[in-house]
């Protein structure tokens, strides 16, 4: 038994994982019913993982409309402690294998730097080229993901639960695209997509795009780069030259089956502005998207009502309220909070900060 297994199926780590797992979730029926028989159920998850008898139970689906339709798959709370146990063990080994400017769930990064970098490469370049993968999270080859992984992690325990859990889901919908190579069949035949909402899938996102990531950094050379997801920047001062690079990540992308969409990878002047994680980027600004900015009006007449007839506590208005001030102040929007807080007079004093 390898020191990595022994560490991912130690009580320890299991219990973190149980803790984490459960982080704003404590209310929920499922995630109670477990923690309140919490030791008994995680031996007995313990003696599954490590007697290879584990098998992920089936995810519990719904769509969401906000801020687009997404489909999410949520998996039963035991099959999340898995998720947390793993990527616990096996983040570490990949950390330093990522390259700085790739910003999403990972210790220390997040949205905030990703749009601080953005916002000072965009007032250093002329010009910008802003790429997003078609349906990422659907299009996830399994046997490419599991591939990639398997270049690092070495434990054959490790790798034979990275497969069950990627197994565990496959998507079914009408994403269907050839690429160079493929015959009729082979879209069929090949499994892929990942769950949006596990613990895994972010981690996994990741590992997927970082080939993406060291081709650009180290071949291509932009001015400056940044990535979220599968939503990235590239920085010059020569839209040619940007334009070169769209053809190369488009060509090197078919090799692991993801293509570009279309409508939202395109060339911009900095001068003219441009979209990223929810803000509109200038060279000496940065303001919210207007997306952004309707669905939290809407969002917070909903609120005035639901709060005036009883329907919901001051507690939870002022959060979703300072939740929003939280991220909508890291761009130049002080104006924009002032006009909006006095639409809702029942925000003021005890609902807001500035």
């Amino acid at each position: 038994m390898s020191p990595l297994w022994s560490e991912l199926t130690s009580t320890r780590n299991l219990f973190d994982a149980a803790f984490r797992a459960a982080k704003g979730k404590k209310s929920r029926p499922d995630v109670a019913a477990f923690r309140a028989n919490l030791e008994p159920e995680l031996y007995r998850l313990q003696r599954e993982v490590t007697g290879h008898n584990y098998r992920p139970g089936p995810y519990e689906q719904f769509r969401i409309l906000d801020p687009k339709p997404r489909l999410i798959s949520a998996a039963p709370f035991r099959d999340r402690v898995v998720h947390h146990a793993l990527t616990k063990i096996v983040e570490p080994l990949f950390e330093r294998r990522f390259v700085p400017w790739s910003f999403a769930c990972r210790v220390g990064f997040g949205s905030h730097q990703a749009l601080a970098h953005a916002r000072q490469a965009c007032a250093r370049y002329r010009c910008v080229l802003k790429l997003d993968v078609r349906k990422y999270f659907p299009s996830m080859d399994h046997q490419i993901l599991e591939e990639l992984l398997a270049r690092v992690i070495q434990c054959p325990e490790i790798r034979w639960l990275i497969g069950l859990i990627v197994a565990s889901f496959e998507q079914m919908d009408e994403l269907v695209h050839y690429f160079p190579g493929d015959t009729l069949f082979t879209p069929l035949e090949r499994r892929r997509g990942l769950p949006l909402g596990n613990q895994t899938s972010q981690f996994f996102a990741n590992v997927y795009l970082n080939p993406m990531d060291q081709m650009i950094v180290r071949n291509l050379r932009p001015g400056a780069y940044a990535r979220y997801v599968d939503d990235f920047l590239l920085f010059s001062d020569s839209k040619e030259q940007l334009h070169e690079m769209h053809c190369q990540i488009r060509e090197f992308l078919y090799g692991f089956r993801l293509t570009l969409h279309s409508g939202k990878s395109r060339v911009y002047w900095c001068r003219d502005g441009f979209p990223f994680l929810g803000f509109r980027l200038f060279p000496s600004h940065m303001r919210l998207a207007r997306p952004n900015v309707v669905r939290f009006r809407r969002r917070l007449r909903e609120l005035h009502a639901d709060y005036h007839a009883g329907l919901v506590e001051k507690e939870t208005v002022n959060q979703f309220v300072q939740a929003w001030i939280g991220h909508a102040m890291h761009g130049d929007t002080w104006r924009l909070r002032e006009q909006i807080f006095e639409e809702f007079p029942f925000l003021a004093g005890e609902f807001r900060r500035k």
